[in-house]
């Protein structure tokens, strides 16, 4: 299992946010450290996932020395973050969605660094997960 660096960020009246300087544009947060620290092990395999269903590289994890020499990077705590995904094959599929709702999805998932298939991913299994509770 690979290990991430996340920068955890927090000013005082805001949540606990994570960036990944690995994966630039990738950022969450939680109302708490665990919720941050939960939160980011999730958009990290999402990403993930969502990296190789478009079949892009993933790249090595940078190590700390690399990231904290960027002055940019000194106003977080670095904390690891664990890969909690296997590496499964992806399936492409073909869904047919109205114009306006593939806009609406384009624009949150980008907001939220995430791509389209990482969003539409995670939100079918926040729905299978909310059905079953």
């Amino acid at each position: 299992m690979r290990n991430y660096i996340g920068l955890i960020h927090k000013d005082s009246e805001s949540d606990f946010g994570v960036s990944f300087p690995d994966f630039p544009g990738l950022v969450t947060a939680g109302t708490s450290l665990d919720d941050a620290r939960d939160m980011a092990e999730e958009a990290l395999a999402l990403h993930i996932e969502g990296l190789i269903e478009d079949g892009d590289a993933i790249p090595e994890p940078s190590t700390l020395e690399a990231i904290m020499s960027n002055t940019e990077n000194r106003d977080g705590v670095a904390i690891l973050v664990a890969l909690k995904t296997e590496a499964k094959r992806a399936v492409r599929v073909n869904v047919t969605l109205p114009e306006d709702v593939l806009q609406q999805i384009d624009a949150f998932a980008e907001a939220h660094g995430l791509t389209r298939s990482g969003f539409i991913a995670r939100a079918a299994k926040r729905e299978i997960e909310a059905a079953a509770a």
